[in-house]
């Protein structure tokens, strides 16, 4: 008899193995379909609606002693480089009188065409003279 008693608890063993572990799969399989149902309903379904707070724009207050100071702000900076810029300008310009020599202004558009040589500023004018032996 003893050699029917290994077989055989061996076999009721792996009996209750494997239940146990078919019993679990069903189990499991079982709780997945009824969420994967629960979370197909709930998104074939409208939700009601929510109500939201209103937007940050609408509850922040405007500030007007922080805008005009930032408006001063940027005005003065705009200043410094319009100040920069001319600078730069009239830098670039007597760079190239002093290389170049004076150059002649165009008449602007908004001036005659006719110049008055009395109200003209006269640039002077300079004259070379070669020193050598001939």
């Amino acid at each position: 008899m003893s050699f029917l008693l290994g077989p055989i608890s061996g076999a009721l063993v792996a009996g209750g193995v494997y239940y146990g572990f078919s019993n679990l799969i069903r189990t499991r399989t079982q709780q997945h379909i009824n969420d994967l149902h629960l979370l197909s309903t709930q998104l074939t379904t409208t939700p009601p609606p929510i109500s939201a707070p209103d937007p940050a724009m609408s509850r922040i207050q405007p500030r007007p002693f922080s805008t005009e100071l930032k408006s001063r702000w940027n005005d003065q900076i705009a200043a410094v480089f319009s100040t920069v810029y001319s600078l730069d300008r009239t830098a670039v310009e007597w760079g190239r009188s002093l290389i170049y020599g004076p150059a002649e202004v165009p008449a602007s558009p908004n001036t005659s065409s006719r110049r008055d040589t009395e109200s003209s500023p006269t640039t002077p004018t300079t004259t070379t003279t070669t020193v050598g032996a001939s």
